[in-house]
């Protein structure tokens, strides 16, 4: 790895509007200092090599040209990563694979019915292969550029650009972001009863134990995202955001959640299951957040996702590893409380990142259990397909490092709309108000980016 470092800033969303417009520009942000647990910030443009999957077929597109595949999504991008392990490094990143996996792309894993419509036009994966990043430590205080050793990148030239202070205004972008409409969601509460209803059935009936399920909300904007994102990393910090700048859309992840990290061959995967509401006042706070602690029914449901995720993990990692390192944990973010437990392993000998991932994908989190049947009643249930929602945004490293998110509290521009989706897991003894009322919860940050916008566009 060959590294230059290059001045410390506390907020990188203000270093980087020189960045923005390039393409393939990614943001993966901590969001320090706002979010307390965040670390590394990891930066980038402009990649080698994009790896774009859309139903049956996967571009390749380097500098030499491009050429379509109808092979597993998931191999190719395991032969043009082309992994190099080595001695482990200070800094997580320093090349490799950046991008997003839809929720969409588990189609490519298990066969499912085609009943949800596909109305947003955003392949199912999109990586690029870098060959470069600007790494922000926020506990070490320092950044840096970095390359692989073999890299001919320039590292003074993208230091000169991240140094070049430019003010983050509306002036900087030819129109400062905007709502058009009022973000609405895009079923009603008759209908969210409606498939409530048939879910429990469905668990009544031993179909499964717990279905995930979701509504999305949408509004007419105009204007640039980048603006939306820095509101919405204001009003929503968390430790797993990301920003995307794709051909003709881009993605806008606060998440909470961690889905899968390596780090010297060592798991992590942190799957989320409870959540409560927040209040100003401390003592509510902190009684809501003991209330959720000692949920029997959040606790149950948090134990079956636990319980999920060893076994997926389990695929790929090395016999008698997988073990449960922590239990119901509160995490507190700006919004809402949530009951978060932590699942360890050791990648087998013989395996790969990516195999991890694609063993794991979709996150069980946000699917429900058994998963390939949840998939089947979400997929029955849910009017529109989920897109980039409950998919996973990150990284994996030449060396084999890995760490992505579930992409939870997350905003797609498309055009001239923005998307957004909240969802939660339904049980046997779920109760139709509290589940909708959570769903609007965890829909409350997104929202209010639109609501702030909405506001300051109607004051013109």
């Amino acid at each position: 790895m060959r590294k230059l470092e290059i001045e410390y800033f506390v907020n990188t969303a203000e270093r980087l509007t020189s960045l923005v417009e390039l393409d393939g520009f990614v943001f993966l942000d901590s969001c320090h200092p706002r979010n307390t647990d965040g670390r590394f910030d990891i930066i980038s443009a402009l990649p080698t090599t994009v790896i774009s999957t859309c139903g049956e077929k996967t571009e390749v597109r380097g500098r030499d040209g491009a050429k379509s595949y109808t092979t597993d999504p998931f191999k190719i991008l395991q032969e043009r990563l082309a992994l190099r392990p080595e001695s482990a490094q200070e800094l997580p990143f320093y090349g490799g694979a950046l991008g997003y996996f839809s929720y969409d792309l588990g189609r490519r894993i298990e066969k499912l019915p085609t009943t949800a419509v596909r109305d947003i036009d955003l392949p199912e994966m999109c990586v690029g292969i870098y060959d470069w990043a600007a790494v922000v430590d926020h506990q070490e205080r320092k950044a840096w550029v970095v390359c692989p050793d073999d890299s001919a990148e320039d590292l003074q030239g993208w230091a000169d650009l991240i140094a070049y202070e430019q003010p983050l205004t509306p002036a900087a972008f030819a129109t400062s972001f905007q709502v058009l409409s009022p973000a609405k969601p895009e079923i009603r509460f008759a209908d969210y009863a409606r498939q409530f209803k048939k879910i429990k059935r469905y668990i009544k009936d031993g179909d499964c134990y717990q279905v995930n399920y979701a509504q999305r909300f949408s509004a007419e904007v105009e204007g640039h995202s980048w603006d939306a994102y820095r509101r919405l990393r204001n009003l929503n910090p968390a430790p797993f955001s990301a920003y995307l700048s794709l051909s003709n859309s881009t993605i806008l992840s606060s998440s909470p959640e961690r889905f899968l990290k390596i780090n010297d061959r060592l798991v992590e995967t942190k799957p989320i299951k409870g959540t409560s509401a927040r209040d100003e006042d401390p003592e509510v706070d902190l009684k809501l957040a003991s209330n959720l602690a000692n949920s029997e029914k959040d606790r149950a449901e948090n134990v079956m996702i636990v319980d999920l995720m060893r076994n997926d993990i389990g695929k790929t990692c090395a016999i008698g590893s997988v073990e449960v390192s922590k239990l119901f944990a509160i995490e507190s973010f700006a919004k809402v409380h949530h009951l978060v437990s932590t699942v360890n392993g050791k990648l087998s000998d013989d395996k790969t990142p990516i195999d991890l991932l694609r063993g794991c994908f979709p996150g069980g989190s946000i699917t429900g259990a058994p998963k390939l049947r949840a998939m089947e009643i979400i997929e029955e249930l849910e009017p529109t397909r989920r897109s980039i929602y409950c998919g996973s945004i990150g990284y994996i490293g030449f060396d084999g490092r890995m760490d992505t998110n579930i992409a939870i509290r997350t905003l797609l521009r498309a055009e001239d709309k923005m998307y957004c989706w909240a969802g939660g897991g339904i049980v046997s003894d779920s109760g139709l108000q509290s589940e909708y009322q959570e769903s609007l919860d965890k829909a409350a940050a997104m929202l209010d980016v639109f609501t702030h916008a909405e506001t300051q566009y109607l004051r013109r």
